[in-house]
């Protein structure tokens, strides 16, 4: 089989890089979940995007399904 060249990521940071190149390309693109904000995630993979995209595109939502769908829906 042939060598081939090239970086060596885990699939985490694969992920970070994935969403953080499309947040850059395109200013509509954001984050939404759990934890996903200033915690990083339970295991730190998304780490770092708060600081360099901000609280506008990277958003944590409650722990609980049913409340992060109606703030989406805009219900109260």
């Amino acid at each position: 089989m042939p060598e081939t060249k090239g970086r060596e990521l885990t699939f985490g940071e694969a992920v970070k890089e994935a969403i953080a190149e499309e947040m850059h390309r395109d200013s509509r693109v954001f984050v939404i979940g759990e934890d996903v904000a200033e915690a990083g995630t339970p295991f730190k993979v998304l780490s770092g995007l708060v600081d360099e995209f901000g609280t506008d595109r990277v958003i944590d939502t409650p722990i609980s399904e049913p409340g992060f769908t109606v703030w989406r829906s805009g219900r109260r």
